[in-house]
């Protein structure tokens, strides 16, 4: 037994062990993550159940979200009227009603003693709106504008729908490109002109010109609103006629309608086709709804923004201070000090990397850059507010110690043969270390940055501080000039998952949207990750010779 544990077998064993029990746990939050999130976007059946309550037979429609088991002493608690047949536990369906406007909630809780029948009829819709979440019912005729009422016909309805979408893309083309861009250019001519006023060159000439350019801007807005009313009034094409759970005729304007959907007459290809068509939804439309639906594409094009921002930024920054650290530094009790304060700084809790950034780079410098080169638009900020370029800085005060950290490992890992041939054979210190010690320690570089990203990713608490929102009202890169914002506020999926878990109106229907958003978060990390570990692998083969 003794010789069998000296020779170190178990120990291999137990290792083993726990790095499969990791594999596992990594796998099984995937596994949930995924399950949960993009299996929200999987139809399932709109049922209709008739159920016996103490105000007498009721009848609800909607899609089963989950089923699970309450206590009969929770139902007694709560004035439930048991079945003569008491149980200890009863079955509990928590169905998703939609209907917001009508019913003032999004799910019903059923109990199974209660429900006398379900089925699910054919001609169930399911109606996604750009407004209320939801509807549930059967559509049963189409009011044009002139108020007359017209039979059903799916396939004119559905090519409607299509042309409204078609011109709600318009729409938002014209608001939030062509006007936006009108309007930023504006604001830079009222910009100019206070500019000029202040430094004292505003001739008439000037002025001529300014309100010449300010004229043309303006006709330009006019005649943007004009076909912005036009399009608006091509919207009210009519209202679409339900019948609810309750039987009663409901008009929805159709313009508010976004699809409908037969889930209970769909094929295999057709529920396909139908998550494909949501998941594409959710990756590239914007959110609506206070964040509880559609998409959540500014928040993916804001991490990734931010993330590669950031790594431009801390990488010199680590790279050049581990050079220092190790390759000029002295060797003295001062050079310690230094190294255990950058061990340090890699356990400061992030909130206060954020409250840091905030004083530092958003008041003091922002503020300062405004008042030296912003005083036109003051008292308005432009720098001295929370914007993307803070909050990448503050990441990358905040991921710097892991950079250089790894770099400077990567840096000790070097033989000093290897500097001491590179001397032997003329070249200068600094020549030695770009063409022979960084070419070998930049995989690294990498690891460095590869912790870089994984950290800076997740975090969430010290960009509350810096720069994120709930909803950004544009993309920090667009087609006015200098076509990159920094500037500018953004949205974040980190952000984005607490918004909705815990800030939305209507947590419980915005509850699927967090394991969904949540899984793309952990895949975008992965994606960005396994980039980086490609580079790494590539420069590791590229200047393994060096190393021999």
């Amino acid at each position: 037994m003794r010789p069998w544990i000296k020779s170190g077998t178990p120990w291999v064993w137990m290792t083993a062990g726990m790095v499969s029990v990791s594999l596992i746990a990594i796998l099984g939050v995937l596994l949930l993550l995924g399950v949960r999130g993009l299996g929200y976007f999987w139809p399932t059946p709109v049922t209709s159940f008739e159920l016996q309550t103490e105000q007498g037979v009721e009848t609800v429609v909607g899609q089963i979200y989950r089923t699970d088991e309450v206590d009969a002493t929770q139902l007694i608690d709560a004035g439930v009227r048991l079945p003569a047949y008491r149980q200890s536990a009863y079955q509990r369906l928590v169905v998703k009603i939609g209907n917001r406007e009508r019913e003032g909630l999004d799910f019903r809780q059923l109990l199974a003693f209660q429900i006398k029948s379900q089925h699910t009829p054919i001609e169930m819709a399911m109606i996604e709106r750009s407004e209320n979440g939801v509807f549930y019912g059967k559509p049963t005729a189409y009011i044009d504008q002139s108020g007359t009422r017209h039979g059903l016909v799916i396939s004119a309805l559905r090519q409607q729908l299509a042309d409204l979408a078609a011109r709600r893309d318009a729409i938002n083309k014209i608001e939030q490109v062509h006007l936006a861009g009108v309007n930023y250019q504006l604001e830079q001519l009222r910009l100019e002109e206070k500019s000029r006023e202040l430094e004292g060159t505003l001739d008439k000439r000037a002025q001529s010109q300014i309100a010449s350019r300010r004229t043309q801007l303006l006709t330009q807005y006019q005649q943007l609103e004009q076909k912005l009313a036009q399009l608006r009034d091509k919207q009210k094409t009519g209202q679409l006629v339900v019948e609810d759970s309750h039987g009663d005729e409901v008009a929805l304007p159709l313009e508010n309608v976004l699809n409908i959907w037969y889930p209970n007459v769909m094929s295999g290809v057709d529920k396909l086709t139908f998550w494909g068509h949501q998941v594409a939804a959710f990756l590239s439309e914007s959110p609506r709804d206070s964040n509880a639906a559609g998409g959540v594409f500014p928040a993916i094009f804001g991490t990734v923004f931010l993330v590669l921002l950031m790594a431009v930024i801390v990488t010199p920054l680590g790279v050049v201070a581990a050079i220092y650290l190790h390759e000029y530094a002295p060797k003295t009790a001062f050079t310690r000090l230094i190294r255990i304060a950058v061990v340090n700084l890699a356990g400061v809790p992030s909130i206060v990397y954020g409250v840091f950034g905030l004083g530092f780079f958003v008041y003091f410098i922002g503020g300062t850059i405004d008042d030296i080169f912003y005083q036109a638009a003051q008292p308005a900020p432009v720098f001295g507010t929370p914007g993307i370029l803070w909050s990448a800085l503050t990441l990358a005060i905040l991921t710097l110690p892991v950079v250089i950290v790894s770099t400077e490992e990567g840096l000790a890992r070097i033989p000093t043969s290897v500097r001491h041939g590179a001397f032997a054979l003329g070249a200068t210190q600094s020549e030695m270390l770009w063409r022979v010690v960084l070419p070998m320690a930049s995989p690294a570089m990498m690891t460095g940055l590869i912790l870089a990203v994984a950290r800076a990713a997740g975090e969430v608490a010290p960009l509350m501080l810096v720069g994120v929102v709930k909803v950004a009202p544009s993309l920090p890169v667009d087609g006015n000039f200098p076509f990159l914002h920094l500037e500018r506020k953004f949205m974040h999926l980190g952000y984005h998952i607490y918004d909705v878990g815990f800030q939305s109106a209507h947590i419980e229907t915005a509850r699927p949207l967090v394991y969904a958003t949540s899984f793309l978060l952990v895949s975008m990390i992965v994606a960005l990750n396994l980039s980086a570990i490609g580079i790494r692998h590539y420069l590791r083969e590229k200047y393994r010779a060096l190393e021999l």
